[in-house]
């Protein structure tokens, strides 16, 4: 184990052999660090963050902070819970849970740019990426293979699709339904993410029925549960059939398209 001379482990932290900590972390009683992790200068891990493996967390990095909700207690204390090969860039602040049982859970592969924030209980996925500053209230739900662009701020209880993309300064009211991009002062749906689908993988075939599911939904007249309905009668494709599991499990509402 390699970990620095003015770094500060609590007795009580588990930590793998082969992580490594730099110069003046803090890593609290209770905290879990999994194999081959780098905790950078200045991090501080809380007592409730369960860490998998091969993540980094960079200079000034918080993780499993109190949760910014001002009916916090320790008592209430969730965990936060990381998964692998994630990379949290410089001050990166993630809070821990506080209302559900699973606390705030982050996936897999995930890359946080500088200053980005999770709130309490959000559960993202895997393979995201959030641009500096990208910031999620708590309760918010991200799929995967999602990108948050700069200074984007997504409202509490918000789900957003697989393959989505905020463009950069957007608010995010609403749910962000799979494979769009979504921009403005308060997102609105502006097209496909034809890069994002190309770029992993979708076939012409995939994409152009996605492009005709949105048209049904967003531009045909019908009524959204009509619109639904449609889709299901067509005999969808699995991206369709992913599109409307979306659309109906939403309780917030769905984005509008300009």
């Amino acid at each position: 184990m390699n970990i620095h001379p003015t770094a500060i482990i609590e007795e009580g932290a588990q930590l793998h052999p082969s992580v490594t900590v730099g110069p003046f972390s803090i890593i609290e009683s209770g905290a879990v660090i999994g194999e081959g992790c780098i905790i950078e200068s200045h991090v501080r891990i809380y007592c409730a963050t369960r860490m998998g493996r091969h993540n980094r967390a960079c200079h000034g990095a918080t993780l499993g902070s109190e949760p910014q909700d001002l009916s916090y207690t320790p008592e209430k204390s969730k965990p936060l819970t990381i998964g692998d090969h994630n990379h949290f860039k410089e001050g990166v602040n993630i809070s821990r849970g506080i209302k559900t049982d699973h606390g705030t859970l982050i996936g897999s592969h995930n890359y946080l740019m500088a200053y980005a924030h999770v709130g309490h209980d959000c559960i993202v996925g895997d393979h995201n990426i959030f641009a500096n500053t990208a910031m999620l209230a708590g309760h918010v739900e991200l799929e995967h293979h999602i990108f948050l662009s700069g200074q984007t701020a997504t409202h509490q209880f918000c789900r957003i699709g697989a393959y989505a993309m905020v463009a950069g300064v957007s608010g995010v009211p609403q749910d962000v339904p799979p494979y769009v991009v979504a921009d403005g002062h308060r997102t609105e749906i502006v097209g496909l993410n034809t890069v994002g689908l190309r770029r992993n993988g979708f076939t012409p075939q995939q994409r152009k029925a996605i492009k005709q599911a949105y048209k049904t939904i967003f531009k045909s007249g019908l009524k959204p549960a009509e619109a639904l309905a449609r889709l299901k009668a067509d005999a969808p494709t699995q991206e369709v059939q992913h599109i409307i599991r979306f659309f109906e499990a939403s309780e917030r509402g769905i984005i509008s398209h300009r």
